[in-house]
């Protein structure tokens, strides 16, 4: 008879008295947040794919109302900004293409990817999601920034580019 064995992972912390302890969930989750921010900070490029789907997946996954939100980056795909623009509720949010245009102008960007969170947790777009991204697309190539890809997060994640869908 075979057992199978649970293995975990121990995280601890120090205290304000030098002395180690078990972190709570709560440090844990902080501290994943400040790595996936500093790999994620001014000038860092982005690499692929999967590295900014999980970026975007720990900014609005958790969130229980929806955000529009635009990774900014330079002409070497280097980041410049994130911003959170549109705040809606649990099933939708208002986005304007003006106010994304002029974003990207205040962050002189010339490439971008835009996401949004499904609190529903379903990642498929909806008609008004592949709507907006083509009116974002042709609003900003008028400018000349080029959307790389709309992702976006519920239980998964789902990629405009990678669905063909840009």
């Amino acid at each position: 008879m075979t057992t199978k064995r649970h293995t975990s992972t121990v995280l601890q912390v120090q205290d304000e008295n030098s002395l180690l302890r078990l972190a709570t969930e709560d440090e844990i989750i902080t501290a994943a947040h400040d790595v996936i921010n500093n790999r994620f900070c001014r000038g860092a490029a982005i690499t692929s794919t999967e590295a900014s789907r999980e970026f975007l997946r720990l900014r609005l996954g958790h969130l229980e109302h929806e955000i529009f939100a635009v990774l900014w980056l330079d002409n070497r795909h280097q980041i410049l900004c994130f911003e959170e623009l549109f705040r809606g509720t649990i099933d939708g949010a208002s986005v304007f293409a003006r106010e994304v245009v002029k974003s990207a102008l205040r962050h002189n960007a010339a490439a971008c990817i835009l996401a949004h969170n499904h609190p529903s947790g379903v990642s498929e777009p909806s008609i008004a999601d592949r709507s907006i991204t083509g009116e974002l697309k042709d609003a900003l190539a008028l400018i000349n920034v080029r959307v790389l890809d709309h992702i976006i997060i519920g239980n998964n994640t789902l990629s405009f580019a990678e669905q063909g869908l840009l």
